[in-house]
């Protein structure tokens, strides 16, 4: 296992705690956990493929926001486990605008048969209409902030000296 530096260390709990306030914020307007779910700190999921130290940083910032979830301890874990992959699979995704589809699939794939069984209790018909209204309604949510405000951080954080110095080398040369 790679050991993290002093500035990677220090990236990963800035991100962290740039996804929690986010996340709270976000929860002020019914955003972070309503039944559309548009969690503006996911845009910040994209970050592993030019940072992948940010992907741990990534984790904590959704289990401290997690905390809050109506969905209880179910949300808290497979919410934070939904994040932690999408953000390990970015890290490793070849080009930057496949970076946000981790974590549209990750949570299309994992959250809504939870959230799901949290709002109905057992696998019958209504589980799996809200099954399927939660599927479209996180791609929508996770596809506005990863490809909409994601792809804005994308784009500009290479041309800052600072941070396209704690780039991989596969990213500085382009």
């Amino acid at each position: 296992m790679k050991h993290l530096t002093t500035r990677e260390l220090c990236l990963a709990a800035l991100v962290a705690a740039l996804y929690t306030v986010m996340g709270y914020f976000g929860n002020i307007f019914g955003l972070t956990f309503g039944a559309v779910q548009i969690r503006f700190a996911e845009a910040l999921c994209v970050l592993p493929f030019l940072f992948p130290a940010t992907a741990p940083g990534l984790a904590l910032g959704c289990l401290i926001t997690n905390l809050l979830s109506p969905y209880g301890p179910v949300d808290i874990i497979f919410g934070t486990l939904a994040t932690a992959i999408a953000a390990f699979w970015t890290a490793r995704v070849p080009r930057w605008y496949l970076a946000a589809l981790p974590p549209i699939l990750v949570n299309a794939v994992i959250l809504p048969p939870i959230w799901s069984w949290a709002a109905v209790g057992a696998v019958n018909g209504a589980f799996w209409a809200a099954c399927g209204f939660n599927a479209v309604t996180f791609i929508l949510g996770e596809a506005v902030a990863c490809y909409g405000l994601g792809t804005v951080l994308l784009r500009a954080l290479p041309r800052v000296p600072f941070f396209r110095a704690m780039m991989p080398e596969r990213l500085q040369k382009a």
